[in-house]
């Protein structure tokens, strides 16, 4: 053997992945947005500036340098300021400049702005995670500030601009905003009615007084938290306000931020504990309707959750098909090697529900406002399209790390990052169980549509697979008084006919194959485990081109 070979660090190894169209080589991704009718050659552009190897590596390089916070100056003045790499703020202006913050809102979308809106998301958080926090929750606090048009109408010339200005000043003295949010406190975390902020009127606006445990995104120009309302001794119960970094005079708001989360993952991205000293903010929505004015925001972040973890899925199948295809072992490609085949078309499998899911519940979103049985099925599957999607990510992401053997377990390459990442969409905006009970609510609420609802999922998926039974199992367990202690059954069960669903929906050929191996009573839990026969190839290669 020659001493040239042992030299060649690229002998037998698969190349860097980069400088990839990330949407036409996506073809379940290209195919919801054509049912969209969206506008293909405008993704394909956005998909190759996100698989572009330098905006994969401002990924990389905003994780290793994650943002440190400045309580104070030399000189012991207050400064909460939270500084962030270069790669960081090189990731928000491309995300804004494609207008992920806003576009579902601003009616510059003609065609699907909310399909539209979330292909450029999947694309963006394959490139970075972290950064999608803030154009997430800017997104999603349009939806809330409906409630208040009049402080819509001044802050969304702002908000809507394609400008990311990371300066800090006034918001009014800025090109372009951001906004954040701050709901759960310690005491209570998901249980927001447990809070015991305060907001004092004082004229026009409040001041606010408490503490808030997690507050994403510090540096964002405003943030809609969650107070208890009091006007004298008059407690108006739990109300949601904005609460600027800068008061109307220009000065500092007194929002004074304890420290930054260390997380598992989501490293580019800060997490603040915080507390307020009589902070500025403007009422939104009724006095004491808080929670009745965020469940917008919390419908939009949660189905921000689901389509960002199938992003997640799609960039970690899409390095371990890079690599199996590169790869040889035992004198055959990985690829080749009937084993990881069969593993990987199951991956494939599995992100052809993600996508045709999350984009089903999508296009339930644009109609929903005129069609009540599209508006009843967003209340009840939100909840559980983000249990499914987001809880299952981890699996595949780790199950695709594996494909790589020893070397997806080493920082040197991008699988370890994605790893840690994977489970953070299944916790924020309400981890499993919450996800569970918000369906049981929902079809609580509202049971005939809910039962509507079930009904007609059944009759489109049992066309491909006969789901009747479940179906009816699951509506027994509604219906019953241990709904709850089942609640994980009915949410799981309820995504699954739906994910089903949706892939008949999207004349899928593998629709079928899903029901088989997903719904059929000796389906064993590891992905590779399921025979999907001469499907393989043509799942691995809708996944990634080859």
């Amino acid at each position: 053997m020659s001493s040239g070979l042992l030299e060649d660090a690229s002998f037998n190894q698969s190349p860097s992945f980069g400088d990839v169209d990330l949407f036409s080589a996506d073809r379940p991704l290209a195919d919801a947005a054509a049912r969209a009718g969206l506008d293909l050659a405008a993704l394909s552009t956005c998909g190759k500036d996100y698989g572009a190897a330098a905006t994969l590596d401002l990924g990389r390089v905003a994780n290793e340098n994650p943002p440190k916070l400045h309580t104070m100056d030399g000189k012991g003045n207050r400064l909460d300021l939270v500084e962030f790499h270069p790669a960081y703020h090189g990731l928000m202006a491309k995300s804004i400049g494609y207008g992920i913050h806003a576009s579902a809102h601003d009616g510059s979308d003609k065609a699907g702005p909310m399909s539209a809106r979330a292909v450029r998301l999947y694309l963006a958080t394959q490139a970075e995670s972290g950064h999608m926090c803030p154009i997430t929750m800017t997104h999603a606090c349009i939806g809330a500030l409906r409630a208040e048009p009049a402080l819509l109408a001044k802050w969304l010339p702002k908000i809507g601009g394609r400008t990311y200005d990371p300066r800090p000043l006034p918001w009014w003295e800025k090109d372009g905003v951001t906004l954040g949010m701050g709901m759960t406190e310690r005491q209570g975390g998901t249980d927001v009615r447990a809070n015991i902020t305060m907001a004092a009127t004082t004229g026009d606006h409040v001041e606010i007084t408490g503490h808030k445990w997690f507050m994403s995104a510090p540096m964002c120009d405003a943030f809609l938290v969650l107070a208890q309302s009091r006007r004298g001794s008059a407690d108006g119960g739990l109300t949601c306000y904005l609460m600027p970094r800068y008061r109307p005079d220009g000065s500092k708001n007194q929002i004074r931020f304890q420290r930054l989360k260390d997380k598992l993952g989501n490293k580019s991205n800060a997490s603040s504990e915080v507390e307020f000293h009589g902070a500025y903010a403007e009422r939104v929505g009724s006095e004491g309707a808080g929670v009745r004015t965020i469940i917008e925001m919390v419908n939009l972040t949660r189905l921000d959750c689901a389509i960002a973890s199938a992003g997640q899925s799609r960039i970690a199948l899409s390095q371990a098909l890079n690599h199996i295809r590169h790869r040889s072992v035992f004198q055959r490609r990985l690829a080749d090697q009937p084993s990881m085949r069969a593993t990987v078309a199951d991956l494939a499998l599995e992100l052809e529900a993600q996508v045709a899911l999350v984009f089903r519940l999508c296009r339930a979103s644009e109609r929903a406002a005129s069609d009540p049985a599209e508006a009843a099925y967003v209340r009840l599957l939100t909840p559980a399209v983000k249990f499914l999607v987001c809880k299952s990510t981890p699996q595949l992401v780790y199950e695709a790390l594996e494909c790589l053997g020893g070397n997806g377990y080493t920082e040197d390459l991008p699988m370890a990052r994605y790893f840690r990442e994977s489970p953070l969409n299944a916790i924020w905006e309400g981890s499993g169980n919450v996800m569970a009970l918000d369906v049981l609510r929902a079809a609580g609420r509202h049971p005939d549509q809910a039962m509507a609802t079930v009904g007609a999922l059944a009759k489109t998926a049992s066309a491909a697979f006969d789901v009747r039974q479940l179906a009816d199992t699951l509506a027994d367990v509604l219906r019953s008084g241990d709904a709850e202690r089942r609640a994980r059954f009915v949410c799981e069960g309820l995504a699954k006919i739906a994910a089903l669903a949706a892939l008949v929906e999207a004349r899928s050929d593998f629709a079928p194959l899903y029901g088989d191996t997903r719904l059929s009573g000796g389906r064993l839990a590891q992905f590779g485990t399921a025979d999907l026969g001469s499907a393989e190839t043509k799942l691995m290669d809708r996944a990634l081109s080859a």
